[in-house]
């Protein structure tokens, strides 16, 4: 997924860790990054956005339970595989 316009950051590595930002997970410089390129490129924020609310989602719908490593590893397995199976559709 791209804009087309050139980045400091690629796509792909912003997708990559999209739910890491999500999560507070990764270090003030890297979360400036990320929220550079989301500015600057709208595919990419559509994407966040969606993956935010899947997050804010599975909060409502879990609560305080915490999924496994297993399970969080599946699921975003299976969010990259969609991502690609979209990317391929959208694509002419």
């Amino acid at each position: 997924m791209s804009c087309g316009k050139h980045h400091d950051t690629p796509c792909t590595d912003i997708l990559d860790r999209v739910y890491t930002y999500l999560d507070g997970e990764i270090d003030e410089a890297e979360c400036a990054k990320i929220r550079q390129h989301l500015e600057e490129c709208a595919p990419c924020l559509k994407e966040y956005d969606l993956d935010s609310a899947v997050k804010a989602l599975v909060a409502r719908t879990c609560g305080c339970d915490i999924a496994s490593e297993d399970l969080r590893g599946k699921v975003l397995a299976r969010i990259r595989a969609v991502r690609i199976e979209i990317t391929r559709t959208e694509t002419p």
